[in-house]
């Protein structure tokens, strides 16, 4: 899909939770806003060392939301991908998470925020989409 640094099954996770976080309305979602083609960049170059919490946080959200529901996290409806991230964000945990599950969700929290605000020449906020969104307008 993008780089080496996820399997197929972790990318889709990831964009499911990136738009979950980010999901369209009037103006692009978070992946559809380039958010993974940023964090594919960024997993190259200053998030290297944070692949691995990355692979650990999704896998681990991956096998909450099967042993909760039985569905994979990507085809939980946004209710219940957004009602799982908010038991999560509690600590209410049914599965052995390697990680901190507050503290991984959080962390993607912040990154595709970034990816989503960024200067679009970092990967993210395709065609300034976010930049649209909030008015801001760059003159020159």
């Amino acid at each position: 899909m993008y780089t080496q640094t996820l399997n197929e099954s972790q990318w889709r996770t990831l964009q499911a939770l990136v738009d979950c976080l980010i999901p369209a309305d009037d103006f692009p979602s978070g992946w559809q806003a380039g958010v993974g083609d940023y964090l594919a960049k960024q997993f190259e170059r200053d998030l290297r060392d944070q692949v691995d919490f990355y692979r650990l946080g999704l896998d681990a959200l991956e096998a909450e939301s099967q042993a909760r529901t039985g569905t994979p996290f990507a085809e939980l409806d946004p209710i219940g991908q957004t009602h799982l991230l908010a038991q999560l964000e509690q600590g209410h945990i049914h599965t052995a998470w390697p990680i901190a599950a507050p503290s991984f969700l959080d962390m993607v929290t912040n990154h595709a925020a970034e990816g989503f605000y960024s200067d679009p020449g970092n990967g993210g906020n395709k065609n300034s989409a976010a930049w649209k969104m909030v008015g801001y307008e760059v003159k020159g």
